[in-house]
């Protein structure tokens, strides 16, 4: 699975719809109004490379009130919630 993460920029008076918008678009897993330099955060997770720039850049990226947005690729994960399901193997 490739997990991508967009900040994207959206107009003002439009966060709201756009999230929503945004959140509804097939691949996209979760969208976060956020404090900051940008709007929203979405996280996107798909099987291929390509289905990046249609899911972003031919979908996200037109979404109505959406101004610009900033992608960035994951190499790995790491989260407390791995970690901890990885050491409890076998103990029960």
């Amino acid at each position: 699975m490739i997990t991508a993460i967009v900040l994207v920029h959206t107009a003002a008076d439009r966060i709201p719809e756009t999230a929503q918008a945004i959140a509804e678009l097939d691949g996209v897993a979760e969208v976060y109004s956020c404090a900051g330099d940008v709007d929203l955060v979405a996280i996107v997770k798909v099987r291929e490379h390509e289905q990046l720039a249609d899911i972003i850049a031919g979908k996200l990226s037109k979404v109505d009130g959406v101004v610009g947005t900033d992608t960035h690729i994951a190499f790995r994960s790491y989260s407390k919630a791995d970690t901890d399901a990885a050491y409890s193997i076998g103990l029960d």
